[in-house]
């Protein structure tokens, strides 16, 4: 029997739509079995820049903007309408969802199916949906993920939300005063800052010593001290042991601490959409919270491949973009492509926003040792354009062996999410610091900062080399004497 389709995607997440819209390019035939993609994410999103935008204004006077009243007893005051912001959150996910519609994907070559299906192996391996059977050389899994929940007494009797439902449940209600979010993942942190600046009382409780504990231990702590300085309560190893309603209130007992609330957000983690494809009648492990696949991944059936969140770690849209790349050049062609994540960069979405890429300080001195690791740090409140912007809060960290070679890089500040770009540029390119250093920015501009920290290699190898030092000193000292 002829196969169908040269793959089949199954899942409607983003990297399901990238990986769809790139198969029909390269002239494939694909169909997309997609279960409706859930926008909730665009939503913090959105209500992150209208709550920068509102506490920006809020500073204005500083800048000597002031307002004009026709009363000189009249004060400006600024403030946000919560349903107001969250219309138009409503109305940027719509704009997004209808860009990745059924007809503009049906438009653009996929065969769009929408509904729920299952694999089967026999009599061949093949995805069985709608009371059909779709035949196809190999498949993807890109069916993404969903709120893990912890283990917690009287948690389910209490209730909660969760990031797949908080914000459908807040559009249209009025907003709650006080908040617990469990967990220490970037959406927490994101929603935490967000809920701050609509003016709630937000309690953040995470059980690890840093708010995230697989970002550099430095940058985490300016991290957690810009959101306590917004009026986020950050509890750190306190594991919540369990939950109570008493009377109308919640309660949340974390650690020592109880701790009364309003609603209560669970953000610890995500599992895969998996139970519901029989993935083990086609031989496909998984383990714990995610598939098992290899470096092409590759699931344990060679024929169907994985990418985004089901497969594992942080739910970032780029890096699930990146593999969704990977894994459908693989499967339409031939199995060589690896992924690798050394340059692949994250940001979480705070103000300011906090990004990586490539090795932390601790991976890196575990890995190539102390001696070889250099550490370079330069502050925002240095460079112009972060004084004009009042924007001065943050850092820029960059990872270097001796050599130049740059391995990493975390960077806490204003307009990171270009920043940390041109540096994973850098280390996919094999471009050493010193170029970095060269880079001649346009002034002002927060480029600068990049510029200002690579510089800072130079000098820690010449305030090493004492050889060196004496060699320059002696050279000047011949040539003043030389001019005379």
């Amino acid at each position: 029997m002829t196969n169908d389709y040269d793959i089949v995607i199954i899942g409607g997440s983003l990297a399901g739509y990238y990986a769809a819209l790139a198969a029909t390019e390269l002239r494939a035939t694909v169909a997309l079995v997609e279960p409706k993609v859930d926008y909730g994410f665009i939503h913090h999103h959105t209500l992150s820049e209208i709550s920068k935008l509102a506490q920006k204004f809020g500073v204005v006077a500083g800048f000597g903007i002031h307002a004009t009243h026709t009363d000189s007893l009249e004060e400006c005051h600024i403030s946000v309408a919560w349903q107001e912001a969250m219309l138009y959150a409503q109305s940027v996910a719509s704009n997004l969802e209808e860009q990745h519609s059924p007809a503009i994907l049906a438009a653009r070559g996929v065969d769009v199916i929408v509904g729920r299906g299952q694999f089967q192996s026999s009599p061949q391996l093949a995805f069985a949906v709608n009371n059909r059977l779709l035949l196809a050389r190999t498949y993807l899994l890109a069916s993404g993920s969903r709120p893990e929940i912890p283990e917690i007494d009287g948690l389910e009797a209490t209730g909660y939300f969760t990031l797949s439902n908080i914000w459908q449940f807040l559009n249209g209600a009025t907003l709650p005063n006080s908040w617990v979010i469990i967990g220490g993942i970037p959406q927490s942190i994101e929603i935490a800052q967000i809920l701050a600046r609509f003016g709630c009382n937000v309690t953040l409780v995470v059980k690890s010593r840093h708010i995230l504990p697989f970002i550099d231990p430095e940058l985490a702590i300016l991290l957690q001290a810009q959101l306590e300085v917004e009026g986020v309560r950050v509890l750190t190893e306190k594991p919540v042991t369990q939950v109570r309603r008493i009377e109308d209130k919640k309660w949340i007992q974390a650690g020592d601490k109880a701790i009364e609330t309003d609603e209560i957000l669970v953000a610890t983690g995500q599992q895969p959409n998996i139970e519901s494809l029989n993935l083990a009648t086609v031989d496909v492990k998984w383990h714990r919270r995610s598939l098992v696949v290899n470096e092409q991944l590759q699931t344990t059936n060679h024929r169907i491949y994985a990418c985004g969140d089901v497969i594992g770690g942080y739910n970032f849209a780029n890096i699930a973009n990146y593999e969704a790349k990977i894994a459908l050049k693989n499967a339409l062609f031939f199995p060589r492509l690896r992924v690798n994540y050394q340059s692949i960069p994250w940001a979480i979405f705070s103000v300011p926003m906090l990004a990586q890429v490539g090795l932390t300080e601790a991976q890196a001195k575990r890995q190539f040792g102390l001696d070889e690791v250099l550490v370079l740090r330069h502050y925002f409140k240095t460079v112009a354009a972060a004084q004009l912007q009042d924007e001065t809060t943050g850092m820029c960290k960059l990872i270097v062996l001796r050599n130049g070679e740059i391995l990493g890089a975390s960077v806490l500040g204003a307009e990171v999410g270009e920043l940390i770009n041109l540096i994973a540029l850098a280390i996919s390119q094999k471009i050493k610091v010193k170029h970095l250093a060269n880079l001649s920015s346009v002034y002002p501009s927060f480029s600068e900062i990049i510029e200002q920290t690579a510089r800072e290699w130079s000098k820690q190898k010449l305030n090493s080399n004492m050889a060196l030092q004496e060699l320059l000193e002696g050279f000047l000292h011949f040539r003043r004497n030389w001019n005379l």
